[in-house]
């Protein structure tokens, strides 16, 4: 039959060389800034980043491994006990990257956001970026509403806010659920009981500085109970009542009810699938 149709012989050797070729999306890599050398579950030879496109693309498919079924969250990743940046998939959406925090003794938290108040972000940022993310994965950043939101639809999560004082003493706020609604419903957030040492900052006795149950904001939309706009008055996205107790995106003035009051030197806010007795 090769013999007889030169032509089509041409064509399947045309399509077997084209087909090594790979792309693999990994929609926040440009956004968060990260290596991809550092990703731990790509493994590569000689893989490249197309510049602004957050695709990885290599001509051999011998010379790339990547993983036959992504992790949803960094709980999943049971074969490797050390920290670092992951690819992860959440059920119906696109891989994109996230630092985990993992260790030999429990189940992994996805890292939703780090920041630090020396940071070089400046927080201020609109609801789009907030929405899709911003900074560097290894270092400080915001994950994105969206992409939280897809994450924690998934089980049911509980949630770990850890705060630095001005001494650099470490305390934490954990609550049994965590959530957030789609962002038509404003990304509104969904916590349960609190346990912890930092104090309950985020659902206090006071109406008018809780967060919980509050919409997200941002400087180009308030959704906050105040008749002015707390995110441009405090100067990063939140979920704001009228105003705050707690504010860990900021620059220069974290903030986490009486235990830090705008000198924290850092903060992060990990979840991982709730656990029940």
């Amino acid at each position: 039959m090769a013999a007889r149709c030169p032509h089509l012989l041409l064509l399947t050797s045309l399509l077997a060389l084209s087909a090594p070729v790979l792309t693999l999306e990994i929609h926040n890599l440009n956004i968060l800034q990260g290596p991809t050398h550092a990703i731990r579950n790509i493994y590569l030879k000689d893989l490249k980043a197309d510049q602004g496109t957050g695709s990885l693309r290599h001509s051999r498919a011998s010379d790339m491994r990547v993983a036959q079924a992504w992790p949803k969250d960094c709980s999943e990743i049971t074969w490797i006990r050390v920290s670092g940046v992951f690819v992860i998939q959440p059920t119906g959406l696109h891989q994109f990257e996230v630092y985990c925090e993992l260790n030999s003794t429990s189940e992994g938290w996805t890292v939703l956001q780090r920041n630090q108040r020396d940071t070089q972000i400046t927080w201020a940022e609109s609801w789009s970026t907030y929405k899709y993310g911003f900074g560097n994965v290894h270092n400080d950043y915001w994950l994105g509403t969206e992409y939280i939101y897809w994450i924690a639809k998934q089980k049911v999560y509980q949630v770990r806010f850890v705060i630095y004082d001005s001494s650099g003493t470490m305390k934490y706020a954990d609550y049994n659920l965590f959530g957030l609604e789609d962002e038509s419903n404003g990304y509104r957030l969904r916590l349960g009981s609190y346990t912890g040492t930092a104090g309950d900052a985020m659902a206090p006795n006071n109406p008018s500085i809780v967060h919980d149950n509050m919409k997200f904001s941002t400087k180009d939309l308030d959704q906050d109970t105040s008749s002015g706009n707390c995110a441009s008055s405090y100067g990063g996205g939140w979920w704001y009542s009228s105003c705050n107790s707690a504010q860990l995106n900021v620059k220069g003035s974290i903030t986490w009810g009486s235990f830090c009051s705008g000198n924290c030197q850092a903060s992060a806010i990990l979840i991982k699938p709730a656990s029940y007795c």
